[in-house]
């Protein structure tokens, strides 16, 4: 990999970076307080500015083929899998999408496969931040590792948000129900796995291309944690929105309380985001102290 100082572009990709840290800390406030605004511009604002920020810190993290490279593969991977669990239930659950997204591909919103490329990569970089450098592990370690690591942080982001968006938003149903406040334990497993696959493609794409390292300088992850960070805190801060219901049922009828889904959402995001991100922090800390060559 390149460094950022390397490029005369990088001052340029950094401010873009800020604008777009910007646009997605307003989303997530516009999710949460009254205002005029329609849902659908308000889902598109925050999942456009995520694929956004993958896209412009992925050229400087990398360069331009590889994130394009994990673009598509997420697009490709993402995509037939959502739209094989809705014809089979296989491996998310049985479900369909209703108009909250805006417009599909085959029976998936085109706003999720977006979405899948925006967590999918904030998640990549933390995972490679908390298993650590390419000098301190074996590149074939890491094949298996990062992947893990970064599947685990992305379907934190998921057990977080499901709830919300499904039972609550009505973005998504959940024919069955579940436990988790709706939503079936097979989702979980489904976006593991889904994700997974995802990453180990992308490793494999990046090993044969003799390209598989982590950011070297702290700088270079501190746009991905904060991302993720200001993702937990937008969580977080649902349970300060004011909508018209206090119970909400899912299809089989359970009644479940709206605040107990906020709720349940911000310790998630809290509790297991955040230890997620305090890993990486801890990383990117200790980077920082050690001396370089």
């Amino acid at each position: 990999m390149h460094d950022a100082s390397e490029r005369p572009s990088g001052q340029i990709v950094r401010v873009v970076l800020c604008l777009i840290l910007i646009a997605y800390a307003a989303a997530r406030l516009l999710e949460i307080f009254p205002n005029p605004v329609p849902r659908l511009t308000v889902v598109a604002l925050d999942v456009l500015s995520a694929l956004a920020f993958a896209l412009a810190d992925g050229y400087r993290q990398l360069h331009l083929r590889s994130i394009l490279v994990f673009a598509a593969i997420c697009l490709v991977v993402g995509n037939l899998l959502e739209n094989l669990s809705i014809l089979t239930g296989f491996p998310f659950g049985h479900y369909y999408f209703l108009s909250l997204m805006g417009p599909k591909l085959l029976h998936v919103p085109v706003l999720l496969g977006f979405a899948y490329v925006g967590m999918a990569y904030v998640s990549w970089i933390l995972g490679c931040l908390i298993v650590g450098s390419s000098q301190s592990a074996s590149t074939r370690g890491r094949l298996v590792s990062v992947p893990l690591t970064a599947a685990f942080i992305m379907t934190a982001w998921d057990l977080a948000q499901d709830p919300v968006w499904a039972t609550v938003l009505r973005g998504w149903i959940w024919r069955d129900g579940g436990p988790w406040f709706g939503v079936p334990i097979s989702n979980y497993l489904g976006w593991y796995v889904t994700v997974f696959t995802i990453y180990v493609l992308f490793a494999l794409y990046l090993r044969v291309n003799s390209a598989f390292d982590i950011p070297a300088s702290p700088v270079r992850g501190r746009s991905a944690l904060l991302f993720y960070v200001l993702c937990a805190a937008g969580n977080v801060c649902q349970i300060f929105s004011r909508g018209n219901a206090l119970v909400v049922k899912d299809p089989t009828g359970q009644p479940w309380r709206v605040s107990d889904i906020l709720g349940a959402s911000a310790l998630v995001s809290v509790f297991v985001m955040g230890a997620f991100a305090l890993l990486a922090w801890l990383k990117l800390r200790g980077e920082a102290a050690t001396p370089t060559d």
